[in-house]
């Protein structure tokens, strides 16, 4: 079973493996660097544990749970 973004604790890294999410909201991920191959960090939860902070490239960006849940990654 392939191991998905939401998965990763804080303060560990990963790479992008492959992207399962459509239109607008995938392409917006694009742009900002959340690519096959490209390294992505957690960095913190909110304090409730929705949504989660992550680091690509130059940007942090805060995705829900269950958009994480469908960028699969690879240690």
């Amino acid at each position: 079973m392939a191991r998905t973004l939401a998965q990763l604790p804080a303060g560990q890294s990963a790479r992008i493996t492959a992207l399962y999410l459509d239109g607008a909201k995938r392409a917006r991920l694009q742009e900002l660097g959340f690519l096959p191959g490209s390294e992505v960090t957690a960095l913190r939860e909110s304090p409730f544990g929705d949504p989660v902070a992550y680091a690509v490239l130059d940007t942090v960006i805060a995705l829900r749970r269950s958009d994480a849940a469908r960028i699969e990654i690879e240690s």
